[in-house]
């Protein structure tokens, strides 16, 4: 019977045929890459300089703490470091809900991949990767502006690359747990409203969360966004960390969890 009906919680069986599907991906977005560019980073940029440089006027100095002790920084150098974690958030979700659902649902170019001879956990493994692929050049862009701007010249910002990457891996990771879950574009707006904005402000990329109160900073101390921030803010101070390993876990265990999860929900969704 489990030959017949296998369970949708078996083991990914991937192969390098996701790569394949993600160059498809690429050569499709190759001819919409500017407007994409520029629509992907116009609203951070609008939140950096309207914040930092604004409201940067009337803070001034923001108290961080690190394992040197307090610090206090420039607020748009506050600003920057957890607008970039918010950024990768935001483009990988926004591919992995969007862009992933019109291929599968609405143009049905899922459906004509697996024709081939590639299975669904390998369209779900290049689309994951490909979304994480968007992330990281929308924030490369962003950070280039940023070094433009002055607002850090830090030689660990050089390590913040990588920790992006990572970043759009396990938000591309949870956004394709809504995928498979979504009859329709109206869903997304569930994931938005109610889990990705009030994380926003919970994860210390507006103001410090020694702001919060006791048992809402608890909750905050779990979420990958916070563990994103907690990771690249010291960077751009060109410091180390606090708690580098501990951080990177929470973001791997909220990848490893999603992607299983999407994996079995896009299966079943299949009937696979």
């Amino acid at each position: 019977m489990s030959a017949v009906n296998p369970s949708i919680w078996r083991v990914p069986d991937l192969s390098a045929r996701w790569w394949p599907v993600f160059l498809r991906n690429l050569l499709v977005w190759k001819k919409l890459a500017i407007p994409s560019l520029v629509g992907n980073i116009a609203e951070p940029l609008m939140w950096l300089v309207a914040f930092g440089y604004g409201m940067g006027a009337l803070v001034g100095q923001v108290t961080v703490q690190s394992p040197a002790g307090a610090t206090q920084v420039p607020y748009i150098l506050f600003l920057a470091s957890g607008s970039i974690c918010m950024s990768a958030m935001n483009a990988a979700s926004f591919e992995a809900l969007y862009s992933a659902f019109s291929r599968m649902h609405v143009q049905k170019t899922w459906d004509g991949i697996m024709n081939a001879p590639v299975s669904l956990d390998n369209v779900v493994m290049a689309e994951m990767l490909w979304a994480a692929f968007k992330a990281i050049f929308t924030v490369t862009a962003i950070l280039g502006v940023m070094l433009a701007l002055g607002i850090s010249y830090a030689p660990k910002l050089l390590l913040a690359w990588p920790v992006l990457l990572g970043v759009g891996i396990t938000f591309s990771c949870i956004a394709l747990v809504f995928n498979a879950l979504a009859k329709g574009y109206d869903f997304f707006t569930y994931y938005f409203t109610l889990f990705l904005t009030p994380m926003m402000f919970l994860s210390g990329v507006f103001f410090p969360r020694e702001q919060l109160p006791p048992v809402v900073r608890v909750v905050s101390d779990w979420l990958p966004l916070t563990n994103a921030v907690e990771l690249v803010r010291p960077l751009f101070m060109d410091q180390w960390p606090a708690h580098p390993w501990r951080s990177a876990l929470v973001l791997v265990v909220y990848a490893t969890g999603a992607f299983w999860l999407a994996l079995a929900l896009t299966r079943k969704r299949f009937k696979a």
